[in-house]
Formats: C-alpha cells, sequence, structure tokens
C-alpha cells in the first residue's frame, strides 16, 4: 500500500504543484520521493511508500538499467511475480514485485501486461521510447486511482482525489476530478510539450471471466462439473489459495475479525497457514465494537476456537460521533452506509497503528456482493436477477465497501488485503449455475457456509451466523448505531434547513437530516465534487428507505428466532 501522484503538462511551477502530493502521505509513513522526468521539465512523479516488500530497493518510481525509458509509479502488490519471472525467465534488478510490470510491457505490450497481473494494482507507467502513458486500475478498484484532464492536455494522476482538488491550471480553474474505472487501463500519446491525449480505454477483465494469469498459475487442478461435492471442494482450494498468495509480505500480518463468517473463515484459514509456513510471530485479530456488541462476543468465540492474539478496542458514542469529519475526509464520500461502517473500521485501524507491528491486515470484504450475502437477496424474484444483482454490486465496490476499507486502513498507514476478490476465486464462484448461489432454507452464503461445513475451522454457530452489517454489529440489537447517529444528527439540523436541501445539493439531494449532514461535511473538505458518488447505496427489492440491515424485515424475524 503506497501514494502514488504524478503531473504530465503542468504550466505551473512543480515545486508548488508538489505540495498537493502531501496530501496523500499517510499512505506511505516510511519513505517520499518526487521526481522529475529526464526532458520534460513540466512532468514529474510523487511517491509515498509504505515499505512491505524490498526495504532496500523498493522506492518509486521504478527504473531498470534494461529500460532507462520506462519510468513506473504503482500501488499493489502481484501476487504472481516470482512465477512469471520464472516462466519467463526475466531478469530482475530488485526484489519489488511491481519490477513485473515493466518486463511484461517490454515482452508483449500493455494489454498482455495488465491481464497477466494477478494482484491489485493501480499504475502510470510512462515510455518515454514511444512517447507513451499508460494508467491500469486492478478488476474490482482494490486500490484506489484518481485522475484529471484538462482540454489542452494536463493530465494529473493520484491515489486518492485529495491528491489533486488544489492543483493548478491556467486553462482550467476548477479541475474535473475523477475515479479511474477498475478492471480499465487507458492508452495516452505523450507530446514534446509534456501534454498528453488520451488514445484508448479499454476494459481488459470482466469479474465473471477466468483470467489470463490463471494459465501461469500452481494451484492444483480443479473437477469439472457443478455436483456439489465437486464445487465445494474447488471453493476450498481456491479460496486457500487466494489467502496463501496474499502471505507475500515482509511485514507482520494482522486480521479485522467481527465475528462474522466472512472475517472468521479468513481468521481462520490464515492462521492455519503462517502456521504452515513456520512464521514466528502470533497471528494477531482485531475487534470493536460498543458494549454489548455482537461483534464481540462473536469474534471473542472465533479467537478462542482458532488460537489468535485478540485484541478488543471498545468505543462509546462520543468517540464514534467525534470522528466522522475526518472519517468523511478520509473516505472522499458522503454515502450514508459507508459513512456509518467507516467509524468502527476507522477507529480500530488508529488502534492497530498506534498499539501493535501488524501492517498488513487481512479482511472478509468483498463477499457479501461475490456470494449474495447482504440480507435483501432473500427477496430476489429470481436466482437470474440475484446474479445480476451480485455483479452490479461488485462492479460497483470500488464506490462503497472498497472504498472504505482502503481509505479507513491507509489513512492510518495499513495495507489492506482481500481474498474473497481474488480473480481466481472471484470468477470462479461468478461462473456457478446462479441458482447454487442464492440464499437456502432462509440462510444467505448458504454454498459458502456449506463448503466449509466439516472443517471445524471456526465454531458451528459462527459458520451459520445470520448476517450482520459491520455498522451494525458494532453496537447492541436494542441500540443500533445508526439510530445512536440520527438522534445526535437530530439536533444538529434542523428542519427548515432540511427543506431546502434541493436548492442548496441539487445532485444527490439528502432526503435525511444524517444524509445532510454527512453531506455538509463532504462539501467543506470537497466543495462542488458531490459527482464523485453517483447514487446512495440502497437494498434492493424492498420499500426500506434506510441501508441499515437492522430495518429490514427478514432481520426483526432472524432476531426475535
Amino acid at each position: 500500500m503506497c501514494g502514488i501522484w504524478a503531473l504530465f503538462g503542468s504550466d505551473d511551477c512543480l515545486s508548488v504543484q508538489c505540495l498537493s502530493a502531501m496530501k496523500i502521505a499517510h499512505r506511505g509513513p516510511d519513505a517520499f520521493r518526487f521526481e522529475n522526468v529526464n526532458g520534460y521539465t513540466n512532468c514529474c512523479f510523487g511517491f509515498h511508500r509504505l515499505a512491505v516488500v524490498d526495504q532496500l530497493f523498493g522506492m518509486q518510481p521504478i527504473r531498470v538499467k534494461k529500460y532507462p525509458y520506462l519510468w513506473l509509479c504503482y500501488n499493489g502488490e502481484i501476487y504472481n511475480h516470482k512465477k512469471l519471472q520464472h516462466h519467463f525467465e526475466f531478469e530482475y534488478q530488485t526484489k519489488v514485485d511491481g519490477e513485473i510490470i515493466l518486463h511484461l510491457y517490454d515482452k508483449g505490450g500493455i494489454e498482455q501486461t495488465v491481464c497477466m497481473l494477478d494482484g491489485v494494482f493501480a499504475f502510470i507507467l510512462l515510455d518515454t521510447a514511444n512517447k507513451k502513458v499508460f494508467l491500469g486500475r486492478d478488476t474490482y478498484g482494490v486500490r484506489p486511482l484518481f485522475k484529471a484532464v484538462t482540454e489542452d492536455g494536463f493530465l494529473a494522476v493520484c491515489s486518492e482525489a485529495k491528491g489533486l482538488i488544489n492543483l493548478k491550471h491556467s486553462m482550467t480553474p476548477f479541475l474535473k476530478v475523477e475515479p479511474f474505472l477498475p478492471g480499465h487501463y487507458e492508452v495516452l500519446d505523450l507530446k514534446p510539450n509534456g501534454k498528453v491525449a488520451s488514445v484508448e480505454m479499454v476494459k481488459y477483465h470482466h469479474c465473471r471471466d477466468e483470467p489470463l494469469h490463471a494459465l501461469y498459475d500452481s494451484v492444483e487442478k480443479l473437477f469439472p462439473g457443478f455436483e456439489i461435492e465437486t464445487v465445494k471442494n474447488n471453493i476450498r482450494i481456491l479460496f486457500d489459495n487466494a489467502i496463501k498468495k496474499r502471505l507475500m509480505t515482509d511485514r507482520r500480518i494482522g486480521c479485522l475479525l467481527s465475528g462474522g463468517l466472512d472475517s472468521s473463515l479468513v481468521a481462520a484459514i490464515l492462521l492455519k497457514q503462517l502456521k504452515e509456513a513456520q512464521v514466528q510471530y502470533p497471528l494477531q485479530t482485531f475487534a470493536i465494537g460498543m458494549e454489548d456488541s455482537p461483534d464481540l462476543l462473536a469474534a471473542r468465540k472465533v479467537a478462542n476456537h482458532i488460537g489468535s492474539e485478540h485484541h478488543e478496542v471498545l468505543f462509546n458514542s462520543e468517540e464514534g460521533i467525534q470522528v466522522l469529519d475526518e472519517v468523511i475526509f478520509s473516505l472522499e464520500t458522503y454515502d450514508i452506509t459507508t459513512v456509518r461502517a467507516s467509524v468502527g473500521m476507522y477507529l480500530i485501524s488508529k488502534y492497530i497503528r498506534k498499539n501493535t507491528d501488524s501492517i498488513v491486515i487481512f479482511s472478509g470484504e468483498g463477499s457479501d456482493e461475490l456470494t449474495q450475502g447482504y440480507i435483501y437477496f432473500h427477496k430476489a424474484p429470481s436466482p437470474e436477477k440475484a446474479e445480476e444483482e451480485s455483479e452490479r454490486l461488485l462492479k460497483e465496490l470500488y464506490l462503497f465497501d472498497v472504498l472504505r476499507a482502503d481509505r479507513t486502513t491507509a489513512a492510518h498507514g495499513l495495507e489492506l488485503r482481500v481474498p474473497f476478490l481474488d480473480h481466481r476465486f472471484s470468477s470462479y464462484y461468478m461462473s456457478l449455475p446462479p441458482n447454487m448461489r442464492i440464499p437456502k432454507n432462509g440462510i444467505e452464503k448458504h454454498l459458502l457456509r456449506e463448503t466449509f461445513e466439516d472443517s471445524n475451522l471456526i465454531p458451528k454457530e459462527i459458520l451459520w451466523r445470520p448476517k450482520e452489517a459491520f455498522s451494525d454489529g458494532i453496537t447492541s440489537v436494542k441500540n443500533s448505531w445508526f439510530r445512536i447517529l440520527q438522534e445526535y444528527i437530530d439536533h444538529q439540523v434542523d428542519d427548515a434547513v432540511m427543506a431546502s436541501a434541493a436548492q442548496k445539493f441539487a445532485v444527490n439531494t439528502p432526503k435525511t437530516k444524517e444524509g445532510y449532514y454527512y453531506r455538509q461535511i463532504f462539501e467543506r473538505h470537497y466543495p462542488g465534487r458531490a459527482d464523485w458518488l453517483p447514487h446512495y447505496w440502497m437494498p434492493k427489492w424492498t420499500s426500506a428507505t434506510d441501508p441499515s440491515a437492522r430495518t429490514l424485515t427478514h432481520y426483526k424475524a432472524t432476531a426475535k428466532a
């Protein structure tokens, strides 16, 4: 996890523009560098480093003797870099996983390069020999990337939007900043004056398709067909492999543990694999909640079962409310459910950074979208409609859960790893017949639970524990986090102000005081940037007016049972 930043064709003084790059210093607390591009006085790279792999030669932009005309700035982890290096007999100059991008590009061009990368990434690749700039981002947008480009060809790129919004450009007083789409790469021509012109934007991977790098994977052969035992066996093989490949780091590994199905499975398999790899330290697991939180109780059960070094972080409503401003600044969104869920994750990340030496943090993000874990999937009119919704959620992860997971951890210099969004695991799961993936017997994620039924990895009551939204599970059923927030905000926003909400906020007009309150904070930090959020996250196939799972009739019935 790092922070990347680059400018091409800047009309303003670079030493002034570079101050914007310091807005993302939290992403790389270990070192930083600014570097001008030879022959282009108005182009430069900025890099903030979190040293996770190759402490000695890991600074960026990466340049190697063999390709003096290539400059690479990237944020991410390429898990198959050693396999590809051995397969193609590339000669490495460093131990940095990103070096593989330079060799693949030289061998087969940009299209083959991005398709071969098994991992999470956002990159800027400059080829001064062929006068090209390339931008690329992983399938689900696990690693963030924003860009701004003007009509006269000034290009600015950054891991977070906050590193771009204050840039100066003579032709454009208000620089339009937008997220770079996941699963895409862009080719731009570099002109002699350092400006750029976009040539093409290409979608290189769809979540349903098996990735090209599967051809070079060492995972054991999967069995064909959709017989239930075959499918369960394949899921176990691929998920095990998804976690195993993510052990790649020189820093200590930890794991978020909410006590729900997803994080519990990740923690259990991760601990098992760390033992097999003979890692010398115990796995630290982390749970957060208020008193009487069901998450804390469930996480404690799992930690006792698997034998992790467990940390519990308690917070109260005042502490949660106090960090709303810095949370929304970190997130760069005002989406209601994202803000709610981010408070706990922000506070636990802060605790991890301050009190432990765990830096690489595993988490269960992506499972709900992939395995149809949201409670509203019980209302899906058909398996095919559920499949469509699952795909839509995966496509929009970069706006919601993946955004939350990245920004709340990166704000405290941690690197998040999300095995449920592994390319091979997720594409296999999406290839299964739609009727295998829907909720069964009133239980969501039935296939995933059934797969690990006989493994004894986690306690049975956790394996079959119903879905809790993270922002709900951190508080007791009697007084949900969203109700605590609404009660507080009710006194902060008066009715008269709400009546004029449509005039003040024409884009995504807030319908509730809570939404209005978050929007006010967002506009203070990012005025006029409301279009970064295309729509609020809301459950489907229901008349619910609030995104909390605890407002759904299915949850109420389960809670009483």
